[in-house]
């Protein structure tokens, strides 16, 4: 990880100076502990020094060098240095502690530059911005493939043989699920194996599955299609939590850092519009498996790209020197975790599809929870946890719930609005993509006023926002009329959408690393993307089993029309809990802090 250390060169006209002046004095008798090692510092400073021109300097001048070698936690994100103070005698360790491993690395060879810009490397602008795009194209890609999956959904199924609304919903749903149980696991295995390096494998991991889910159409199997999707998930599960940690060791704390993980997220809207209109494209005037194909071509691509404009800085070599030990891999942690989130998903989502009165649907449900009793007793005992469920408060514990309510209703608002717009007002997939451009620049908006609320506002204020936007979309939506203009209802409820989003994860990012110990820092972000995905895929098979159970698996068009409503009803239902118990936690802070804007 890339660390900016702070050093204070010492002129050396200005040493020979002070040392004259205190000829006169008195000498203080020196013990060093360490005199080999002071010696090599010191000799290792000047010739640093000298290399560097840098006699011109003033005593208290200050600069900044990259030092790829000091280590860095164990989650996902850069860590706070620790500032050092030199001088050419000795060190001095003013706010922390330093080693001389990480001290004696070949700092010589990197060259000094200023706070903002990208680790030692000689890059330019252009350079520059190709890396920050392949890296937040991470994003795109992820949202992208997720919209990609909602708007054909009929032509897919008819060309899969995909009977009922339970086997589509399969289309959105394996993606999410796999998208949210391997971000973790993926975060991981980047601290061990690198992050440029599980970049590059996850984009081109990405393509190959892509291209298999566009050649099921010559097998003409849902399962398979659904397989395919489901890799596809943990092509992107690999993505995001390695883009955020390169991001976060390509920059200082600083303005430009802050600028580039708003650009990460105003991705979102932005790749799940446009990932939907292509689609759409491909599937009503050209061959839908163009979908997928051109997806994993555009997945290749930025494999390709990744790996030669992410800089040397960022690779393996340079996270990991100067590093005693990598992190540990929690395998046990890992297998409970991916198979306890798996049951409980498919138990959830076939409910609706072949109804919970088969006991094997059940079964499934209970051995998953029971995994899931097993994977935190694991994770109470292991060394090196995935989830560290020790660290977790009642604070984290709010945060996560509230993700999962917010989240879980905007999920089944985006699939079932498709749904009522396609099945009951008899539009095209491509007219109903169009509907949701103006999402992309109330993303930006939203994104840009979410930085302004968590600097002047609680916290959990900014969370309790992003419920009652998440619940006055769903509501708008839901209670529109068939017959009615977009403008109306559905034009409104398309803009404050995006302010749920772009509200609750930033405001829950903020919660839970305000709550973890410095070494978790990294988790907050990955933990929440994985709680968004997950709880996408778990709802939607809550409001299906509502959708089959209401319209009691009858074909007429009114009763479709009475189920696709009455599950709309229950993302409004399930948005409304989120509003009183995101109401509950602010009264609770404010309550215990006041009106305190919390450290970020």
């Amino acid at each position: 990880m890339a660390e900016w250390t702070r050093y204070s060169v010492v002129d050396p006209e200005n040493e020979r100076n002070s040392m004259d002046d205190n000829m006169s004095r008195p000498k203080a008798k020196h013990v060093s502990l360490q005199p080999l090692i002071d010696n090599i510092a010191a000799e290792s400073m000047a010739d640093y020094t000298r290399r560097h021109s840098l006699a011109r300097s003033k005593r208290s001048s200050t600069t900044y060098v990259a030092n790829a070698s000091r280590p860095r936690s164990m989650g996902h994100e850069a860590m706070p240095p620790a500032a050092l103070k030199m001088d050419m005698a000795g060190f001095s360790n003013t706010e922390g502690f330093w080693d001389t491993q990480s001290l004696c690395s070949p700092v010589e060879d990197q060259p000094i530059i200023p706070p903002g810009q990208l680790p030692p490397m000689k890059v330019t602008a252009f350079h520059e911005a190709l890396f920050i795009g392949v890296v937040i194209a991470a994003q795109f890609m992820a949202l992208c493939g997720l919209g990609q999956g909602i708007p054909p959904m009929h032509i897919f199924a008819k060309a899969l043989g995909a009977v009922g609304p339970g086997e589509e919903a399969w289309f959105t749903s394996a993606y999410a699920l796999t998208s949210g149980t391997f971000i973790l696991i993926s975060g991981r295995i980047g601290d061990i194996l690198g992050h440029k390096r599980m970049l590059v494998f996850g984009y081109f991991f990405l393509g190959v599955w892509s291209g298999f889910a566009g050649f099921s159409v010559y097998l003409g199997r849902q399962v398979f299609f659904d397989v395919c999707r489901a890799m596809q998930g943990i092509g992107t599960a690999i993505l995001a939590p390695n883009a955020l940690a390169l991001l976060g060791r390509a920059y200082p704390p600083g303005i430009k850092k802050n600028l580039c993980f708003a650009a990460f997220g105003a991705m979102s809207p932005f790749g799940f519009v446009l990932g939907a209109i292509f689609s759409s494209v491909f599937s009503q005037y050209l061959w839908w498996p163009w979908t997928f194909w051109s997806y994993g071509l555009a997945s290749w691509f930025l494999s390709v790209l990744a790996l030669l404009v992410i800089p040397k800085a960022l690779s393996y070599q340079a996270q990991f020197a100067g590093r005693h030990r990598k992190p540990g891999m929690d395998w046990s942690g890992s297998v409970t975790s991916v198979a306890g989130l798996v049951l409980v998903n498919v138990a959830w989502n076939n409910g609706p599809l072949y109804g919970w009165g088969v006991p094997y649907v059940y079964f499934i449900l209970i051995i998953g929870v029971l995994v899931l009793g097993a994977f935190v007793w694991v994770e109470l005992r292991a060394e090196s946890p995935l989830l560290p469920v020790r660290v977790f408060n009642g604070t984290i514990g709010w945060a996560m719930l509230l993700v999962v309510i917010g989240w879980g209703s905007f999920g089944i608002w985006i699939w079932y609005s498709y749904r009522f717009l396609m099945d009951v007002r008899g539009l095209s997939p491509l007219t109903v993509s169009v509907e949701y451009i103006p999402a992309i620049i109330c993303g930006l908006l939203a994104a840009g006023t979410t930085g302004g609320l968590i600097t002047h506002t609680p916290v959990p204020f900014v969370m309790m926002l992003a419920m009652v936007a998440f619940c006055a979309g769903a509501a708008i939506s839901a209670f529109q009329p068939v017959h009615q203009t977009y403008w109306a209802q559905m034009f409104v409820s398309i803009i404050i959408m995006p302010f749920g989003m772009d509200m609750s994860f930033p405001a829950a990012t903020v919660i839970m690393s305000n709550q973890m110990p410095a070494e978790h820092q990294g988790l907050a972000a990955s933990l929440v993307n994985a709680l968004v995905n997950y709880s996408v895929s778990i709802f939607l098979g809550v409001a299906g089993t509502v959708e089959v159970q209401v319209n009691q698996r009858k074909s007429t068009p009114a009763a479709d029309a009475w189920g696709v409503q009455c599950a709309r009803y229950t993302g409004v239902a399930l948005s409304v809990l989120g509003v009183v118990l995101g109401a509950i936690f602010f009264a609770k802070s404010l309550w215990k802090e006041g009106w305190k804007v919390m450290e970020h």
